[in-house]
């Protein structure tokens, strides 16, 4: 008898051992999957930041090692393929499909919603608003495979441009092209609705610098309607016109907002004006704790409504009468997909899109 309850006390403890280890192992498998999902973040927030200058000045002092001979090889290389950025870039599936995307889509969580067929015999402008601090859901949805844009679009090669200076910059570069990322000028932008065939979509973000400043939690404004120069290109190469709207994209980040007329504004706006972008003061939560400043995003949902396109003539020379007519259109249509979408992400029906 005493070798039965033995027996069955032992058998007991093993299993209770077992259900101890299970819930233990589950428990730190959920702990490394967020760990991972905020490194993931992290790390492209870093890049953003400071990968360009760092690897700018890694390139100069490796000029004075040993090791200057690769210094001058990436330079001749850089030298060469200098004018690849405005021909679409080098992008890369492999690249676009890294699990590190998958990650960084699942923090917040980022989601992409479809609203209408993009036929693949045409070319488009997406018009992407807001900004935010760093247009992280841009970036997901459109530059990574992590919400699955090319087969919610078929056939539809996505380029997000931004910011010309950026591929002035050693590595940052390469980097950026692998994602299909292009400078956000007229003669990329002119290269790839003229000479690149069709089925292709650039999605510029429209506010740029100036929106940014502006970009708050529960604040749904944009820069629009003084920004026509993308209906001029979308009209000289009769590219469609895609409204999309990003809702949580202002949540994500804290920002110290400067009024009108006080020496921070005007410092944000001279640096806009002669270097391109905005230096703005914001925090997310830190590393290891939600509790604390960093530069981490908060984990707040972000959803990307692509409207449906407004098919556009092509207009060799376009007449400020034909620009200021679709450029109506499209702040109405964009105005539109805020209020048809608003409510079904957490805004109460009384919200309203302010146009800037």
């Amino acid at each position: 008898q005493d070798s039965t309850w033995g027996s069955t006390g032992t058998g007991s403890s093993i299993l209770s051992a077992l259900q101890d280890l299970f819930s233990i192992t589950w428990l730190n498998r959920s702990k490394v999957e967020k760990q991972l999902q905020v490194i993931s973040v992290l790390q492209w927030v870093l890049s953003f930041l400071v990968l360009g200058v760092a690897c700018s000045v890694i390139l100069m002092y490796t000029f004075c090692t040993d090791c200057w001979l690769i210094a001058v090889l990436y330079f001749t290389w850089l030298v060469f393929d200098w004018n690849t950025p405005k021909k679409g870039g080098r992008r890369s599936q492999w690249v676009r499909n890294w699990a590190v995307w998958r990650y960084f889509r699942d923090y917040f969580p980022i989601q992409l919603v479809k609203t209408h067929n993009l036929l693949t015999t045409r070319n488009y402008i997406f018009g992407y608003h807001p900004h935010g601090i760093m247009g992280l859901g841009a970036f997901c949805n459109f530059s990574t495979e992590a919400t699955e844009v090319s087969k919610k679009f078929p056939g539809i090669r996505p380029y997000l441009a931004t910011l010309a200076g950026n591929f002035r910059m050693p590595v940052l570069r390469e980097y950026l092209m692998s994602g299909g990322i292009c400078p956000v000028n007229r003669d990329t932008i002119d290269y790839l609705l003229s000479k690149n065939g069709s089925g292709n979509a650039i999605i510029i973000v429209v506010g740029g610098a100036a929106e940014s400043l502006s970009s708050m939690p529960g604040k749904n404004a944009v820069t629009l309607r003084n920004r026509k120069g993308f209906v001029k290109l979308a009209l000289r190469h009769g590219a469609d016109l895609v409204p999309t709207y990003s809702f949580g994209e202002n949540e994500v980040y804290k920002q110290v907002i400067f009024q009108e007329g006080s020496w921070g504004r005007w410092v944000q706006k001279k640096f806009q004006k002669y270097i391109g972008f905005a230096p703005c003061i914001f925090h997310g939560r830190g590393f290891f704790s939600s509790d604390t400043w960093g530069l981490v995003p908060y984990s707040k949902p972000i959803t990307t409504v692509v409207g449906e396109p407004i098919t556009i003539p092509k207009l060799e020379h376009p007449t400020q009468q034909d620009i200021d007519l679709y450029h109506a259109m499209y702040m109405e249509a964009l105005v539109k997909l805020f209020d048809n979408h608003k409510t079904k992400f957490g805004l109460p029906e009384t919200e309203v899109l302010e146009v800037n």
